[in-house]
């Protein structure tokens, strides 16, 4: 009884980590355009944003994973479109539809280019 009580416990509590948490708060960016300074978009922050809400509890913060693989250095081993398809139809034991639309894609694209 209490294997299984500790069971729905941890499995319920994965879901709502997964979940992610849903801050509409628009973040500043910054442009230094080509005085040599750092250039930060708005679709980079936001896929990060996005990143960090709803898949940053399996594949970790940093992207060296945890309790789904590392992604890290997804850009080499799959393209935009492969990463959108696993975002929009899961894989293994990730689940499908996470993030949809302009969100999946922008996420998609800012792992697309982690090599």
């Amino acid at each position: 009884m209490k294997k299984k009580l500790l069971a729905l416990l941890l499995g319920s509590s994965l879901v709502l980590a997964a979940c992610g948490g849903g801050d509409d708060a628009k973040e500043e960016t910054t442009d230094k355009g080509s005085t040599g300074g750092e250039t930060t978009t708005a679709n980079a922050g936001d896929a990060e944003k996005f990143y960090n809400q709803k898949c940053s509890s399996c594949h970790g913060g940093d992207l060296t994973g945890g309790v789904g693989p590392a992604l890290d250095t997804a850009g080499a081993n799959f393209s935009k479109e492969d990463i959108e398809g696993i975002i929009a139809n899961g894989q293994g034991a990730m689940p499908a539809g996470l993030l949809s639309g302009d969100e999946a894609s922008q996420v998609a694209e800012w792992l697309a280019a982690k090599k």
